[in-house]
């Protein structure tokens, strides 16, 4: 007898509620079908929304730190058993390589025990403004959060928001990537086999193309929108929530600039942007995509990063030797091959990448893309590529390379490489990124705020910090004797 395939469903008021249609997930690297899940709908999005704030206005969550606090580590307990599970489910269905893909579970289950910590101590303040008359300013959940999950990486991007959200007190309402259902669904059965968790706290409803989505954003139950995507998506719902005026939380695309002076330790410059540049094959907001070299030295790097790519293994995240993973599906190997092209055409291809033939020509694999170009207003330099397509570009003294770093939309993440620290100090004071990392590229971890200047999002996630988008502040006044 075959073996039947796993389903995702919704899950909804404590329950897993499955749909008349079904979609299938596969795997990018091979093409083969993996799963299903059953797509919501807006009126599931409704009631999901619907419950949630029944739950917030009418249960204790709201007014029951140790509760959360309970909850969250039960969460990340039994992510931690599950971890190979998931970590399987990550390669299959994601791409990922194995060593991204534990990275990414153990990261999660990391910031979900972060704010486990931090849900008891969400602290307000008190002022005497005269003798007797006392404002104490509380701090209390938002009320119902929405959270819409990326594929890039749908395990820490889920936690990332859901983990704040719950340690605030809030009741949420989730949004997977339909890329990325079985993932999310194991997931959620570890939040499901939490004895602790309330039913109607926390629900997930699969997308049905932009159905759900536009429900959620629309939804007059839902207080905040915490979304990680593309800057375009982004300003979508920033003005379809504004009827609503919800609190949004919106971590979008990023261009991050590696700006290389002159003195830098190039083995350690060319080790750190290798990675930086290729983690989860380019397809993460922070990875290093524009290498700005001073131009003493530009030949040297370039030829040591042309090394180092060409050397990079790509194959299935199931193969211990594969050093590169696959793209997330089909369509991104067509649209990364024509942005060779067009590098081909704008600029200089120093290493042009190929679609790999014999075993891997059915995956979504690409080898890694190397070009000079000198036009800051080429799109190429000015759109997220989101793929293993780097740019490099020169400057020829401080003022420039920072012009440069600075001379695109975005403002996520950056990194500077010098042995000066003077200089590493007035370079990462004068780009406008919301992350800077210092002679290394790519660490994230829960105890760090990130998030993005320009038209990099608004608020910031992890840290103490993150619990800000999901908190309220009220003043309560008091006059000593009047009571």
């Amino acid at each position: 007898m075959e073996a039947q395939l796993p389903r995702a469903d919704n899950y909804v008021g404590g329950e897993w509620i499955s749909t008349d249609n079904v979609a299938q997930s596969t795997n990018p690297a091979t093409g083969a079908v993996l799963g299903s899940y059953s797509p919501g709908s807006r009126a599931l999005a409704d009631q999901a929304a619907r419950l949630a704030r029944t739950t917030f206005e009418e249960g204790s969550w709201a007014a029951s730190p140790r509760l959360r606090a309970a909850v969250l580590f039960e969460i990340a307990d039994r992510m931690e058993e599950a971890k190979d599970e998931i970590v399987d489910l990550i390669v299959a269905e994601n791409g990922k390589l194995r060593a991204e893909a534990m990275g990414e579970t153990m990261g999660a289950i990391s910031e979900t025990r972060y704010y486990a910590g931090l849900a008891r101590t969400v602290l307000g303040r008190t002022i005497e403004t005269a003798p007797g008359n006392f404002s104490m300013m509380n701090r209390e959940p938002a009320g119902v959060a929405a959270i819409i999950v990326p594929w890039n990486a749908p395990v820490t991007l889920l936690l990332r928001s859901l983990a704040p959200a719950l340690a605030a007190g809030c009741t949420t309402v989730i949004k997977p990537a339909p890329q990325t259902p079985l993932i999310h669904r194991r997931v959620m059965q570890c939040i499901h086999e939490c004895p602790s968790l309330p039913k109607g706290v926390v629900h997930s409803v699969n997308e049905n193309g932009i159905e759900v989505g536009q429900a959620m954003v629309a939804s007059n139950d839902i207080d905040v929108i915490s979304f990680t995507g593309s800057s375009a998506t982004g300003k979508l719902i920033m003005a379809a929530a504004a009827p609503t005026l919800k609190r949004l939380s919106l971590e979008l695309g990023g261009k991050a600039p590696a700006v290389i002076y002159d003195d830098a330790d190039l083995d350690v410059a060319a080790r750190e942007l290798t990675r930086g540049a290729l983690v989860m094959a380019g397809q993460i907001c922070v990875a290093a995509t524009r290498f700005l070299v001073h131009e003493k030295i530009a030949d040297d790097f370039t030829a040591r990063m042309k090394a180092a790519f060409e050397a990079v293994r790509v194959g299935p995240g199931s193969d211990p030797a594969s050093q590169m993973g696959s793209l997330i599906d089909m369509p991104s190997r067509k649209r990364q091959a024509e942005l060779i092209e067009q590098a081909g055409d704008e600029g200089e291809l120093v290493l042009r990448g190929q679609v790999p033939g014999g075993d891997l020509a059915n995956g979504a694999f690409i080898t890694p893309t190397l070009f000079r170009i000198d036009d800051l207003a080429s799109p190429l330099v000015q759109e997220e590529l989101f793929g293993p397509i780097v740019s490099i570009e020169t400057f020829g003294d401080e003022a420039e390379a920072v012009h440069k770093a600075n001379a695109s939309r975005y403002g996520l993440a950056a990194s500077v490489f010098t042995r000066d620290l003077a200089r590493a100090t007035r370079t990462s004071r004068a780009i406008r990124s919301g992350t800077i990392w210092l002679n290394c590229h790519g660490r994230l971890f829960a105890e760090g705020e990130t998030g993005g200047f320009g038209q990099s999002g608004l608020g910031r996630l992890h840290g103490p910090e993150g619990l800000d988008d999901f908190l309220e502040t009220k003043h309560v006044y008091l006059e000593a004797g009047r009571i």
